[in-house]
């Protein structure tokens, strides 16, 4: 049971209900996380704010693979289990590729470099060394794809802590992490 309340969409904060309305009419749902997060309307609309923009420049498949690692790297089973359903649904990434993604892997080089680097920058707390930036770019990713993908590690991070802090009930198919987190 989750150590902090999570609201039913009729019982959210007044200020977070439009917001909530649109994630279920993005998702058809409104996960627990959302509600949870929805206690605070700020924190709300700054995640939702940060989450959307990242959107626009980070593809699909490269935000889950990050959202993999760092749950993975943080313990977060909540976000494993939500990445993972994503990964699978949304990104059409296979079990293998969502395996090689919680250990900051990936069979594919580019997705490698993405998933990789981020992991780096999660275990690092962004203290990564000049090989681990110089090897992203190296994959093709420019400077500012750098910084979207260190604040999709964030922005990853942010939820992880909500969760881990929260033990937010998981209402995806359950995914633990391959060992505790640290």
């Amino acid at each position: 049971m989750a150590r902090l309340p999570i609201p039913s969409l009729e019982n959210a904060a007044a200020d977070s209900k439009p917001l909530l309305a649109k994630v279920e009419a993005q998702l058809g749902v409104v996960p627990n996380l959302f509600r949870l997060v929805g206690l605070s309307p700020a924190a709300l609309e700054g995640y939702l704010g940060l989450n959307g923009a990242l959107g626009k420049t980070l593809d699909v498949r490269t935000r889950e693979r990050i959202a993999l690692a760092v749950a993975e790297a943080n313990g977060c089973s909540y976000c494993l289990s939500a990445h993972t359903y994503l990964a699978t649904n949304l990104a059409k990434l296979d079990d293998d590729e969502i395996a090689l993604n919680r250990k900051g892997e990936s069979k594919d080089a580019k997705g490698y470099a993405a998933v990789h680097f981020a992991r780096r920058v999660a275990e690092t707390r962004g203290k990564v060394t000049a090989a681990d930036l110089d090897a992203v770019k190296r994959a093709g990713y420019s400077d500012a794809q750098v910084v979207e993908i260190t604040l999709a590690v964030a922005l990853n991070f942010l939820t992880n802590l909500v969760n881990n802090v929260a033990e937010t009930d998981i209402d995806f198919p359950a995914v633990h992490p391959f060992r505790a987190a640290a």
